[in-house]
């Protein structure tokens, strides 16, 4: 059975892209069947796993509407060795389509149910708000992977983080808990950096990943290749991070 991961956060640019792609990446590296479902018209995801947004000829907006199956709008990446379903400018129209559908908020995860015995992960991108596209994400999953930056706003946003999680668990989805919070674009060198994950751990103890991903060059240039940064440069520090939490989610998930 596919264990179903939303990564999400409210705050944009927190690494959730970054953080889905290369965990696809490094969970098909560690030997695991992987799906990607990028929720983000931006396509940020699509783009990042090498496959072009613009030539699409079905995207995950065709499925959530009811206009395709999950196997057409599949497709590869090659690069990253795992399945994705790609999104593009056309999902931004889904959240008004949607409105009028039957069980609007549960479009995905009864689309996913056509794949459950084909894959160990599946990955949902979710866009930096709390929208029904983010809605069909959480609905869908087991657990929420929430990535984020040790700085100050990013504790105030985490506690309407919380709160929205707890809401969907209680009234849509009784499956949903928060698997871990990951700590990205973590600079040691800073006080503030260190003091901000040392309250998390403080206040969320084994719910904090052990694994910490390091501002990254390669990471950052990656995505310009079409690729993802363990595969882009695999020795990078950024990508051995994610080798690593990838590794500790394999751990974790047989705990769940």
């Amino acid at each position: 059975m596919a264990r179903i991961f939303a990564v999400a956060n409210q705050k944009g640019g927190v690494g959730k892209t970054t953080t889905t792609v290369n965990l696809s990446a490094a969970l098909a590296a560690h030997g695991q069947r992987v799906l990607l479902v990028d929720l983000d018209p931006q396509g940020n995801a699509t783009m990042g796993s090498g496959v072009d947004k613009r030539s699409l000829a079905a995207s995950v907006y065709h499925l959530l509407v009811g206009l395709k199956t999950l196997p057409e709008v599949r497709t590869k990446s090659e690069a990253g060795g795992y399945d994705v379903l790609p999104s593009n400018r056309d999902l931004a129209g889904a959240e008004v389509e949607m409105v009028d559908l039957e069980n609007r908020e549960k479009r995905l995860r009864d689309a996913l149910r056509a794949v459950d015995d084909e894959y160990d992960f599946v990955l949902v991108d979710c866009p930096p708000s709390l929208s029904m596209l983010t809605l069909n994400g959480l609905c869908a999953a087991h657990g929420v992977i929430i990535p984020m930056q040790c700085e100050y706003y990013a504790l105030e946003g985490l506690s309407d983080l919380v709160n929205t999680i707890k809401q969907v668990h209680a009234k849509l989805n009784r499956d949903l808990k928060i698997i871990g919070l990951l700590r990205v674009m973590f600079d040691p060198r800073s006080t503030l950096s260190q003091q901000v994950s040392a309250q998390l751990e403080s206040h969320f103890g084994d719910k904090v990943f052990k694994a910490v991903i390091p501002r990254n060059v390669r990471l950052a240039e990656a995505p310009s290749h079409g690729l993802p940064g363990v595969v882009f440069d695999k020795a990078a520090k950024g990508s051995q991070a994610y080798l690593a939490f990838a590794a500790e989610m394999i751990e974790r998930i047989k705990s769940i």
